[in-house]
């Protein structure tokens, strides 16, 4: 018998300086993060329990923040949450 794919919802947190967001899980366990380099390109950089989650992920370069959060997405079958509170790009 197949089992279901597990589904992963990611909370996304703008760092400081607002060139890079963390991301963790719904337990709040770090997940990795996105940065951006300065001619708007966005890199998946998965750390922690994200190491196995996401293998095998394409890690960008994406052309936004959102390209970046929809492969993640789509990769992990759930869904990646502004942290509350704070402005979407």
């Amino acid at each position: 018998m197949h089992e279901p794919e597990a589904r992963l919802d990611i909370t996304v947190t703008s760092t400081d300086d607002g060139r890079a967001w963390t991301l963790t899980d719904l337990l709040g366990r770090p997940m990795g993060r996105i940065t951006e380099a300065p001619a708007q390109q966005f890199t998946i950089h998965p750390e922690g329990h994200a190491l196995e989650t996401m293998a095998g992920i394409e890690h960008g370069p994406f052309v936004s923040l959102d390209a970046a959060l929809a492969a993640i997405e789509k990769h992990t079958r759930g869904v990646c949450r502004h942290h509350p509170g704070e402005d979407q790009p």
